[in-house]
């Protein structure tokens, strides 16, 4: 049984083999598995829990490969979906040494936009602990249904429920379109992760502190700001703090901040099931989170693509006493 369902897209990452060229300029690409929310269910499975994906992929050579991948890596796959409607998305990334990417998404349509609510199963969902989810899979009618219904389901069924909004331009209409969707979900969560990014685009404001009090209104219990090798914001209602990264070399990017997710998920877990609530938990023990967090993040660079970059939780446990 699946401790933590994550719901959302699965797709391949078209990564270019060489650093800091456009992607016109690539002389060629690297397959690697992707998706936001699939990254954080195999970064999950890799650090020692037990988790399960909900989404579509094609039923084509890159959909029979990414699920056999999430099986081999220990994801329950009973409601990933192979459709014959659409093929599985692809992704074509261009990585640049100073982190910034450039992403551009052959989705038209993918997959990943056929999640209906009809495959939404009440009693897969209700089983686990934690529900994690994005904010891609809002932008269409269909996912965006499923996905609504699988928060509705898990809100009544008592999960804690994580949110991580992305913005990728290639795929939201208009930055207005994308800020609007990504709050009409917000007060019904627990857990949001933003990426320092995307965070005035979220917010409309530059300062974290601003920013996370409109999010805590809206009766979010624990609010993160991932910022890459500088490391992370936290906020509750009672603790707020910054969490210094760590320092490697960087291979590539793209998976960090699943990686971060991940962790974060985890360790949450953990004290869920000690029943300890996100408002139970002490300043230390909020920071001691958010560094194991960030140290996932921080070997999820070392290796290039998302999912093969993704650490095992001896990976982070050796990292952190070694730093």
């Amino acid at each position: 049984m699946a401790e933590i369902i994550c719901l959302g897209e699965l797709l391949i990452d078209m990564v270019s083999s060489k650093v800091d060229v456009s992607l016109e300029e690539s002389p060629g690409f690297i397959r690697a598995p992707g998706g936001a929310p699939a990254n954080v269910a195999v970064g999950i499975s890799r650090l020692g829990r037990k988790s399960g994906f909900i989404g579509c992929v094609g039923n084509d050579h890159f959909g029979r490969f990414l699920k056999r991948l999430l099986e081999d890596e220990g994801v329950e796959t009973s409601n990933l979906h192979l459709i014959d409607k659409a093929r599985t998305t692809l992704v074509f990334v261009g990585v640049h040494s100073d982190q910034k990417k450039e992403m551009v998404f052959y989705r038209h349509p993918g997959a990943d936009m056929f999640l209906a609510p009809e495959q939404i199963k009440e009693d897969y969902l209700k089983q686990a602990k934690i529900f994690h989810f994005g904010s891609i899979s809002l932008i269409d009618e269909l996912p965006g249904s499923a996905t609504l219904k699988a928060l509705t389901i898990a809100r009544q069924g008592g999960l804690m429920v994580s949110y991580d909004p992305n913005y990728r331009p290639d795929l939201w209409r208009s930055p207005e379109e994308a800020r609007e969707r990504i709050w009409s979900v917000m007060e019904q969560v627990d857990v949001v992760k933003i990426s320092e990014e995307e965070w005035e685009l979220v917010t409309g404001v530059k300062n974290f502190s601003d920013g996370a009090k409109s999010i805590l209104r809206q009766g979010v219990k624990l609010v993160v700001v991932s910022c890459g090798e500088k490391g992370a914001y936290f906020t509750t209602q009672k603790h707020s703090d910054f969490v210094s990264g760590f320092k490697v070399k960087v291979a590539e990017t793209t998976g960090a901040g699943d990686a971060f997710v991940a962790a974060l998920l985890v360790r949450l877990l953990r004290a869920f099931e000690g029943g300890k609530d996100i408002s139970d938990l002490s300043f230390d023990e909020l920071r001691g989170i958010i560094r194991w967090a960030n140290a996932a993040g921080a070997l999820a660079c070392t290796k290039t693509g998302a999912i093969p970059a993704l650490p095992s939780l001896s990976d982070v446990e050796k990292f952190i006493k070694s730093g």
